[in-house]
């Protein structure tokens, strides 16, 4: 599957429609089982909190990976996607209940000499950056 952007009609700065996306502790529980992550301050609220966490957090890779969808949805194909990487700045603090909301973002930061283009995302929650430095470069048609 081919993107379905052409690389003429990007240019820097052009930013993707963000997404907002919930995490719940159900999504924890699933993502742990699925990863095989079973570390407790993802699902067990007392162990997270005598370990210094204010709370249940969400798993790095889990915010990574829906970070990318910004991209993939963008483009249409996720195999466009030719290098992905981030750091961890802040965790995603998952109280029981209903869940939190996470906000990602992407912007065109680079077109680059071979055709690929770098988008630097962001993912925000409750006013704060979670993601450094999160880059995708990304092939398109």
């Amino acid at each position: 599957m081919a993107s379905r952007i052409p690389l003429s009609a990007v240019t820097v700065g052009d930013e993707l429609p963000a997404l907002i996306m919930t995490f719940t502790r159900d999504d924890l529980v699933r993502y742990a089982h699925a990863s095989g992550d079973m570390n407790p301050i993802h699902r067990e609220e007392e162990f997270a909190k005598s370990v210094g966490l204010p709370d249940v957090i969400a798993h790095g890779m889990l915010t990574m990976g829906r970070a990318i969808k910004v991209v993939t949805d963008w483009v249409a194909d996720p195999t466009a996607v030719v290098d992905y990487s981030v750091r961890m700045t802040r965790p995603v603090v998952v109280p029981a209940g209903s869940g939190v909301d996470v906000e990602f973002a992407g912007k065109v930061a680079a077109i680059n000499d071979d055709g690929t283009i770098r988008v630097d995302l962001t993912a925000t929650f409750d006013g704060q950056t979670v993601l450094g430095q999160a880059r995708a470069t990304v092939r398109l048609a």
